[in-house]
């Protein structure tokens, strides 16, 4: 007689009453045979002509190698930002049917937008490690609801739980790259160095793949893996050792026409691009260098240098991880896959930011103040992006940028490198792909067919297809013949070599939107405008765009960017949806968009127990590029407002005497935008100040309590721990006034934007 198992109802053994009388079976949780290693780098907001093997005089050695001894394709395309593509490049599927039509700091309460990759879109890590590989995620996750980013969680959407059996990175779209919120598998941590010992997260974020691998092939050398290692370059703040930054001084004096032209001139003399591509004119805002007054041009120079000197650092850590599966013999049967999310980024405006937060508070760089700090750009004390001239040079040959459908904002580079998989190295494919056909690929390379189910969820068809042909045959046809474009509005289809795609305006009727038509195949920049030539063609492309948008659930499409997109953080039960705040240290560190948003004033209390000799951070908020830190020093509390690097400092009159104490900090918001400060011990008034100016956002790095592991003032070194006890903390903030609630909207669409 058999017997069945609670545990396993379908055992395919026999169970009887005696071991002798039964029949074991174990599960098969090998990798399929033969199955190489995989490795998928993705850079963001890395434009198509940056890299060197694309065009650009950066010099990216590393990366290119891998593109000489493997495949460099130019029909790549993504989603236009950061954690759609990654969304795409991860499940295999359209970014608005699996939840994230744009960034995931956003929910905007309809399923093409909840911030997170819906269960029925399972990533290919999780189809890897159900099939015996070890899969491992290094950088940027941003594929979770930043209002869920917390050490209270939910974690349902971190990568441990999304197919990673390790993960040590960042859940925002952005860090400080001297000074990183950095998490380990489902934990906050400390940067194990200062930038003083040498520190830079590009660097950490390859010692940990190393080890992990290091681990992997020590213990269980017949197990493969999967590494998805997602930089933090070459989004801002564009930050790199000195060393390479130096070494771009006076590299990009010609400004961004001679780039741009030199950079086109290579892409063809490379075979980037065909022949006959036509460069595309300047962009909308875009200046003339030669038009540009000498600060103008030294200031976007100098930041340019800083991109430079990342991408080219970022280059290097990518040869030392190459250099590393060389010595341990694993290179060769590695299936490297290099990609970036988007274009290059718009976000630095016209003319350059020295510090992003501004950009997005909505203030103008004072161009004098920044010319006399062109030295601190690239390092600990900027947090920089790039103008617009230099970010079309980026994205050479093409138009628009980041967060648009034209090419500057979804034609991207891809290198595939694998020895034993790819025939024709040092070659160009010129197919049309998308990031949705890289899951494909990965799962035909390592001999798995798309499962039907995963974890007891019916799976989404997958959306791409493989390019596995392409690795053989050069003029392997393209596996499906249609793709949608969708972001912000902006809107775009390619089909059988043709393109479709128009330039949003916010606010503006989508039926008044001029759409655009390219032959793609004969126009690679997008130049030569089809519509009046070919207007039945083009009618037929904008209604397959409605087709493809309503079968893969991109509607409604949703152009509120400018203030009411970021809705998340007051949704109910979300962290920031209350008025007051209370904690109670030690407590893990608080990602931004778990803070209190204090754009209208706040009021901020610790009680504490002092003791003598006891200096101190109580409660620390961003960097030294911009945040506000309470401190004790002296024995006498301060606290300093910092607003990229304009200190409004309120220093009490008295010190603290040992015991138990509150310490409280009032700051309301005047009809004129300042903030008047009241600094208060135990009720009795200590100090008073005003901040000219109250910050829409304040960092896009969180909070510590009883430390400063990143340093706010320079008045202190971190981490700055307070010795004493701190009991509670506990943030009012005042209902948000009639003429402030455009502003509490904009707030919210400002912290996310910069985190893209």
């Amino acid at each position: 007689m058999s017997y069945t198992s609670p545990s396993e109802p379908q055992f395919p053994g026999k169970i009887g009453r005696t071991v002798s009388e039964s029949q074991p079976h174990w599960p098969d949780g090998r990798a399929p045979k033969g199955a190489p290693n995989v490795v998928m780098i993705v850079l963001d907001d890395t434009g198509f002509a940056h890299l060197g093997c694309y065009g650009s005089t950066i010099e990216t050695p590393n990366i290119d190698r891998l593109a000489s001894e493997g495949l460099r394709y130019t029909g790549f395309h993504t989603t236009a930002l950061c954690s759609s593509s990654r969304a795409c490049l991860l499940t295999g599927r359209n970014h608005h049917a699996v939840g994230i039509r744009a960034v995931s700091n956003m929910d905007t309460g309809y399923p093409n937008m909840r911030g997170a990759i819906t269960p029925a879109a399972a990533t290919v890590a999780e189809v890897l490690r159900d099939n015996g590989f070890a899969t491992f995620a290094a950088g940027k996750w941003h594929l979770a609801p930043m209002a869920e980013a917390t050490a209270a969680g939910p974690f349902r959407n971190w990568p441990l739980q999304k197919g990673f059996d390790r993960f040590y990175g960042f859940l925002q779209g952005e860090t400080d790259q001297f000074h990183p919120e950095l998490t380990s598998d489902n934990h906050f941590i400390d940067q194990p160095r200062t930038p003083e010992e040498g520190y830079h997260v590009s660097e950490d974020l390859v010692d940990q793949s190393i080890a992990w691998v290091r681990d992997q092939t020590s213990l269980a050398p017949e197990r493969p893996f999967f590494l998805y290692l997602a930089f933090g370059a070459m989004h801002a703040p564009h930050q790199a050792p000195q060393a390479y930054l130096d070494k771009y001084r006076g590299r990009f004096d010609q400004g961004w026409d001679v780039a741009r032209e030199a950079w086109f001139a290579r892409q063809k003399a490379m075979g980037v691009i065909p022949a006959d591509t036509a460069l595309a004119p300047r962009n909308p805002g875009v200046e003339a260098w030669d038009s540009l007054s000498d600060k103008q041009q030294r200031f976007a120079a100098r930041l340019q240098e800083a991109f430079a000197g990342m991408l080219d650092h970022t280059d290097a850590q990518i040869g030392r991880l190459a250099a590393y599966l060389e010595e341990i013999g694993l290179f060769e049967d590695t299936l490297f896959l290099l990609v970036s999310d988007n274009g290059a980024s718009q976000e630095g405006g016209p003319l350059g930011v020295l510090d992003e937060m501004k950009y997005f508070n909505m203030m103008a760089e004072d161009l004098d103040a920044a010319v006399e700090r062109l030295d601190d750009i690239g390092g600990p004390n900027s947090h920089c992006n790039i103008p617009w001239g230099w970010a079309q040079a980026g994205n050479t040959p093409l138009k628009w940028y980041k967060q648009n459908t034209h090419g500057g904002g979804v034609r991207d580079p891809l290198i595939v490198r694998w020895p034993k998989g790819v025939k024709g190295a040092g070659e160009t494919r010129t197919q049309f792909c998308h990031a949705v056909d890289i899951a494909p690929t990965i799962l035909e390379a390592v001999g798995l067919a798309p499962p039907t189910e995963v974890a007891g969820v019916r799976q989404i068809p997958m959306h791409g297809a493989s390019l596995a042909a392409s690795f053989i045959d050069p003029a392997a046809p393209v596996a499906r013949s249609v793709q949608y474009f969708e972001m912000g509005g902006h809107r775009g289809l390619w089909k059988d070599g043709w393109k479709a795609v128009t330039h949003h305006t916010s606010g503006a009727p989508l039926d008044q939107d001029d759409w655009e038509l390219y032959h793609l195949d004969q126009d690679f920049s997008e130049t030569n405008n089809l519509a009046a030539a070919e207007p039945e063609r083009l009618k037929a492309l904008v209604a397959e765009w409605w087709s493809q948008a309503e079968q893969n659930g991109v509607l409604p499409i949703d152009d509120r960017g400018a203030f009411e997109l970021f809705r998340a953080s007051r949704r109910p039960g979300m962290p920031t949806s209350r008025r007051r705040f209370i904690y109670r240290p030690p407590i893990s560190h608080i990602v931004s968009d778990a803070c209190p948003p204090v754009f209208r004033g706040w009021k901020m209390t610790v009680d504490l127990e002092h003791g003598a000799a006891c200096d101190g951070a109580l409660i620390s908020r961003g960097s030294l590029n911009s945040g506000y830190v309470l401190y004790i020093q002296d024995g006498r509390p301060v606290f300093d407002h910092n607003a990229f690097h304009d200190h409004a400092v309120v220093r009490g009159d008295r010190r603290i005497g040992p015991g138990r104490h509150q310490v409280e900090v009032l700051v309301t918001r005047q009809p004129d935008g300042s903030g008047a400060v009241q600094m208060s011990v135990d009720g009795a008034v200590v100090g008073t100040g005003v901040i000219p100016r109250m910050l829409i956002m304040i960092s896009s790095l969180g909070m510590d309590f009883g430390r400063s592991p990143r340093p706010v003032s320079p008045d202190y070194a971190p981490p700055f721990i307070y010795p004493g006890a701190i009991h509670s903390v506990v943030f009012d903030l005042p209902p948000v006034p009639p003429e402030l609630a455009r502003t509490a909207d904009q707030a919210e669409v400002v912290a996310a934007m910069s985190r893209q």
